[in-house]
């Protein structure tokens, strides 16, 4: 039982060594730069996690896109030349805010035709359930 439960701790040692490793920190040759990545990494999707950015998600991909953006950065790219790099790599899916064109206009102008459509459907329920109160006043004052 003691050598599983040893056995056991050098496991997680080992897994939590290199989760750590994978998450070292990130010698920024300045302040501008540090703030500037930052930024960046936070406009930047995971391709993985989809629901978070490159600065918060632990997956290996969102660590190599770190990496990839920061070696980019140093090259003299500016901040429009690596989203470009990276849509062109991974589709406009890795942008937080996708440009209006092509055919995602639906994602765009969707969500407010269905609040729209909803709006008329409702308005169209409330009308048809007026009528019909009306009518069967009406109906009932002649009896």
């Amino acid at each position: 039982m003691k050598k599983i439960c040893a056995m056991l701790m050098l496991l997680g040692g080992i897994l939590l060594s290199g989760a750590a490793a994978a998450l070292d920190p990130i010698d920024y040759q300045s302040p501008a730069e540090e703030q500037r990545f930052k930024a960046l990494a936070a406009e930047l999707r995971c391709v993985m996690c989809q629901n978070q950015s490159i600065a918060d998600s632990n997956a290996p991909i969102a660590h190599d896109l770190r990496m990839e953006v920061l070696r980019l950065m140093r090259e003299g790219r500016n901040d429009e030349e690596i989203k470009q790099y990276l849509v062109e790599r991974y589709t406009d899916f890795v942008l937080y805010e996708p440009p209006m064109r092509g055919g995602n206009w639906l994602l765009w102008v969707g969500p407010f035709a269905l609040l729209l459509v909803g709006g008329i459907a409702v308005a169209a329920v409330i009308r048809n359930k007026q009528k019909q109160a009306d009518t069967g006043t009406d109906a009932g004052e002649e009896w």
